[in-house]
């Protein structure tokens, strides 16, 4: 397939400014320049942010050049959201978080140059602006976008509104000093891209292409983002390979092959093989490793992927040996925990912090061989329990049937 046919088999172009043919002319043509940007709200990249990456990765594959574009202007302002203004971050974490989100863009995409709108917006004065800029742009055709009509009735700021002109400008400025003929972006970034476009024609009598990609949406329609509560970031140190991996695995039947599409580079030959098997044998399970291990692998390497698979398999027999804390607090962050102070015989460790109702209950449990200590099968109930038989000196792991966790940790 081309470029163009790989794309809308994935079901990633959405909306396109201008004929649909002329998008695929130029995209399996002649190498172009072109950007996508995010502003920097927080010092790490997330999931929601994923499909965009691996779109300028595939442009990138195919032999165009990538410009990322980290908003430390319009960062600074804010986009206007569907329902309240966003808050405004200072100067201090918004460089901060552009040095994150750039080192994690670098690794993901090596060959992206990447580039920051506060420098050539810094210096560009009011009154220039709204000369060389705004009067090319009608304030109805403004009012009559999407995510401005929506903040119509509980209000919207200048600021706010003026979002808009400032990222419609810098396609402006990346098309004239970058040779960016083309936007790539989510399809809730519609009526900034199409501004962007209108300027380019008005400013500099050019043409250029832009697309949107869909929204990826959770199995309960909710965008992967920290708005919605449910971020997953590509930082390792906030959200690990491991807990991507769990996420991803868990994915439903009715999601796997849009995220298969979405989130994998595997050919549209290997994708239909394994949606097939999964179809066949669904008890496999084969599509969702296939997707967690491969974004894995993408983020952070073959090893990290690897290793979150042995992670996974281990916690899911109950097996503790040869695995750290950090992954075994990745893998356990709902289980109920409780501070061990100081040592006590198992079946005063067992009443005392409810993992059994009472003492009788207790001894049912340890006579049923139902109770194990960091993977150990335990039945005596005078045993004391220590600090020293904490892993890594930090937590003790108990376990009550088949599936009851519970973790002291170790004060």
């Amino acid at each position: 397939m081309t470029l163009f046919e790989d794309l809308k088999w994935r079901g990633l172009v959405k909306d396109v400014v201008g004929e649909e043919a002329d998008l695929q002319k130029v995209l399996d043509g002649k190498p172009f320049s072109f950007y996508w940007g995010t502003d920097p709200t927080a010092d790490s990249l997330h999931l929601g942010h994923y499909s965009s990456l691996c779109m300028a990765k595939r442009l990138a594959n195919a032999g165009h050049h990538p410009v990322l574009l980290c908003g430390g202007a319009t960062g600074r302002i804010g986009d206007p959201r569907p329902t309240a203004e966003r808050e405004i971050i200072s100067e201090e974490t918004v460089n901060n978080n552009i040095k994150g989100i750039r080192s994690q863009v670098s690794a993901i995409v090596p060959s992206a140059e990447l580039v920051d709108n506060y420098d050539w917006l810094k210096d560009y004065t009011f009154l220039n602006f709204l000369r060389d800029v705004g009067k090319y742009i009608n304030v109805n055709y403004m009012l009559d976008k999407d995510i401005i009509r929506r903040r119509l009735e509980t209000g919207i700021t200048y600021a706010e509104f003026s979002y808009m002109l400032m990222q419609g400008y810098d396609f402006v400025h990346l098309y004239q000093e970058k040779n960016c003929i083309m936007e790539v972006a989510g399809s809730d970034q519609w009526g900034n891209i199409t501004t962007g476009v209108d300027l380019i024609r008005k400013m500099l009598d050019k043409q250029a292409y832009a697309f949107t990609m869909p929204l990826i949406l959770d199995s309960n329609g909710k965008k992967f983002g920290k708005s919605e509560g449910n971020a997953l970031w590509l930082d390792k140190n906030k959200t690990s390979a491991y807990e991507i991996y769990q996420y991803l695995i868990n994915t439903d039947d009715a999601k796997v092959l849009e995220y298969l599409k979405v989130f994998t580079f595997l050919s549209k030959e290997k994708i239909e093989e394994i949606y097939a098997q999964q179809t066949e044998h669904p008890e496999t399970r084969i599509a969702q490793k296939t997707l967690a291990w491969e974004v894995v692998k993408d983020l952070h390497g073959e090893k990290e992927a690897d290793n979150a698979v042995t992670v996974s398999q281990k916690l899911f027999a109950g097996d503790f040996k040869g695995l750290s804390v950090k992954d075994i607090m990745s893998g356990m962050k709902s289980v109920p925990s409780f501070d061990f102070i100081k040592e006590a015989p198992l079946i005063d460790v067992l009443v005392d912090n409810k993992i059994a109702s009472s003492r009788r209950e207790a001894r049912e449990f340890l006579g049923n061989n139902a109770i194990s200590v960091n993977g150990e099968s335990v039945n005596d109930e005078n045993l004391m329990i220590t600090k020293e038989m904490a892993i890594e000196g930090q937590i003790l792991i108990f376990r009550r049937g088949k599936k009851k966790y519970f973790i002291g940790i170790v004060k």
